[in-house]
């Protein structure tokens, strides 16, 4: 008996470590197959729409020819989910006419979406939609992970690229236990392993680099610095129903939570960059403080791509951005990237600043939108270490809208020290007191939070966002007559499109009309009736001769009826009129009621035309406003100087 149960006994144990030797091969085997699977983009045609995408926010490979007009697109910057994802990436700028990678990320639907021309892709308007969407870089965040494969909202899912895995949208499957092979370790477990939810430290405050130069502080201001401002805290609940606390889905680690994003205030859309004063001299308190005044405008503004974007470039010895234009769009990430930043040090080289804005920041790849204003916040520490009105001077004539705050001026036994006395109002774009700010003490500056606000969003009074290209409603007063002649006629009309080419055009911007006169007038197209370049251009071509006799002086008149009295009030009202002879009325009391109503004329003459009636017609002076050419094929050669007298004109203006 002993003999049989020591054998038994044997045998057993002997099974026991055959099963434990599998059991470990085999897991050794599954390890050793196991791999963490390679991120594939999806590759999409070019008539998916975004609406048919079930994804909240996915990255996807678009392939080229997706700027024909066939692949519909619906709105401008934020697109309607029914448009094409690729043609609307062609549209936004994200992606050129070759294709390429991009990220999409869906927002809440709009009450209107507007159509627009851009980057050879015109854009339909639409009353409303349920869902839109916005195009990005494909740039992935740290701790988001894309799907490698899309989800359709029906089975009739468009055809995959290769590569590309599809599947119709369903019901997330229950979770299933899988067969695994039995061990030992199983079969004599003694012991239960409990999973714990992960818990991440939270960031320790980072000390700033710099030693400040230590200042006098006012007694007792100390404990009141924290109450100047209010914290606007954000949580999350993290508690569901039926849910088990000690495990988290891994949908929830892989993906952003699905809450709703504001598209910003569009009655507030402006491109903000605020240039913060990063220097030693500073000191970590009032550093601190600076930060808490872009936080507070960060949330009033109401960031978004349809409203206000904003970055920030810290100023020292050298400007360094910490983040531009598209790197947060919406006020809770930007607050909690200001929140990160830390003091820089240095001198305090406002000027070099300002230049590096200048040439840097406003660019298309970091997010500056064309139909917004440029908009420079400047924050300053007592006074500049170097010039800033050279600077300032380029900076507004690249349209950009410079508003300055000063805090703690020199003190009378300082001033010697100034680099450049005045240099608020040297930078501005108007003296006027709207964009310059100037505060008695740190302790004040959160008072200049609703002004500030305020003003940057009044985009009728940014008056430097209004350049020589851009402000005008421009009339063409073109001579048919027939001394003119069909070829002749052409080459007036090419004028015109090489005139026309140097603006930018849109209802915001330059707007263009003209009209055709002999012994009659023709209105050929209004200034509301095109509101993008090509289209424009096209209608110039279309303009077809008219032939017959020569009364400028009437035309005039008709112009100013037709053209010029449905001039928006905010805009430069042009007059370019070209004629090749003798007017067969008078012109004097025509062009006196332009001039009265604000209409800068322009006189072109070619060949038999009559000096002194140009010189009549044109604005005063008329050596900058009255040209004449001996044939029509010299008439481009003055395309540029008139552009400069334009441009000339409009930057003389008085900056008060």
């Amino acid at each position: 008996k002993r003999t049989v149960v020591l054998t038994m006994k044997a045998s057993v144990i002997e099974m026991f470590l055959v099963l434990l030797v599998t059991g470990v091969h085999s897991n050794k085997e599954t390890s050793k197959k196991i791999k963490r699977p390679k991120f594939t983009v999806p590759q999409i045609n070019c008539d998916v729409k975004a609406g048919k995408i079930i994804n909240p926010e996915f990255i996807v490979k678009c392939p080229a020819g997706c700027q024909d007009p066939k692949f519909h697109v619906y709105g401008t910057d934020v697109y309607a989910s029914y448009s094409s994802v690729c043609g609307a990436a062609v549209h936004s700028g994200v992606l050129d006419n070759s294709g390429g990678k991009i990220l999409v990320r869906k927002v809440a639907g709009l009450s209107g979406y507007k159509g627009s021309y851009s980057n050879g892709v015109q854009s339909l308007s639409l009353p409303r939609w349920r869902e839109s969407f916005i195009v990005l870089e494909s740039k992935p965040k740290k701790g988001v992970t894309y799907p490698s494969a899309l989800t359709y909202s029906s089975s009739k899912s468009p055809a995959p690229q290769a590569g590309e895995t599809t599947k119709a949208y369903q019901r997330p499957p229950i979770p299933a236990t899988t067969a695994q092979p039995v061990t030992l370790m199983e079969l004599l477990a003694v012991t239960v392993a409990v999973a714990t939810p992960t818990i991440l430290p939270s960031p320790s405050p980072s000390a700033a680099s710099t030693t400040s130069i230590p200042r006098p502080e006012p007694v007792g201001q100390r404990s009141q610095e924290m109450d100047l401002w209010s914290a606007t805290t954000y949580t999350s609940s993290q508690n569901r129903p039926g849910a088990d606390p000690g495990r988290v889905p891994k949908e929830e680690l892989s993906t952003q939570s699905l809450e709703p994003v504001s598209l910003g205030d569009p009655n507030c859309k402006i491109d903000l960059s605020f240039l913060i004063d990063g220097s030693t001299s500073i000191g970590k308190r009032r550093f601190r403080i600076q930060k808490q005044l872009l936080a507070g405008v960060a949330q009033a503004l109401d960031i978004g791509p349809a409203g206000p974007l904003m970055g920030v470039v810290q100023y020292g010895d050298n400007p360094a951005t910490h983040f531009n234009l598209k790197t947060h769009m919406n006020s809770r990430d930007l607050k909690t990237a200001i929140e990160k930043i830390t003091q820089r040090g240095g001198l305090s080289n406002v000027g070099r600043a300002i230049s590096f804005v200048t040439k840097n920041f406003f660019s298309k790849a970091n997010g500056n939108r064309s139909s917004a204003p440029n908009v420079v916040v400047v924050m300053v520490d007592g006074w500049p270490t170097d010039k800033v009105e050279e600077a300032s001077r380029l900076a507004r004539e690249s349209g950009i809208n410079i508003f300055f705050i000063t805090i703690e001026g020199a003190a009378e036994n300082e001033k010697q020290y100034v680099v450049e006395p005045n240099f608020a109002n040297k930078a501005v774009c108007r003296t006027n007191g709207f964009y310059s700010f100037h505060v008695q003490s740190w302790f004040g500056l959160h008072k200049t939070l609703q002004p500030l606000v305020k003003r940057v969003c009044d985009t009728d009074r940014l008056a430097c966002s209004k350049t020589c290209l851009n402000s005008a409603d421009i009339g063409f007063v073109i001579d048919g007559s027939s001394s003119v002649g069909t070829g002749n006629f052409r080459t007036v009309l090419q004028f015109v499109t090489n005139l026309t080419k140097e603006f930018e055009i849109s209802d915001t911007d330059t707007r263009i009309g003209a009209v055709q006169y002999t012994y009659e007038q023709r209105l050929e197209f209004g200034f509301d009736q095109y509101s993008s370049k090509p289209d424009i251009l096209n209608a110039i071509k279309r303009v077809g001769y008219w032939s017959g006799g020569t009364s400028t002086g009437a035309a005039i008149n008709f112009a100013l009826e037709q053209l010029f009295k449905k001039s928006k009030p905010n805009k430069r009202k042009l007059m370019i009129l070209i004629t090749d002879g003798r007017s067969y009325d008078d012109v004097r009391i025509p062009a006196m009621a332009a001039h009265l109503k604000g209409v800068i004329t322009y006189a072109i003459g070619v060949a038999w035309a009559a000096q002194e009636e140009l010189e009549v017609i044109a604005t005063h002076s008329a050596r900058d406003h009255s040209f004449f050419v001996d044939e029509f094929d010299n008439l481009y050669q003055y395309v540029p100087r008139i552009i400069q007298n334009i441009c000339t004109e409009f930057n003389s203006q008085p900056r008060n």
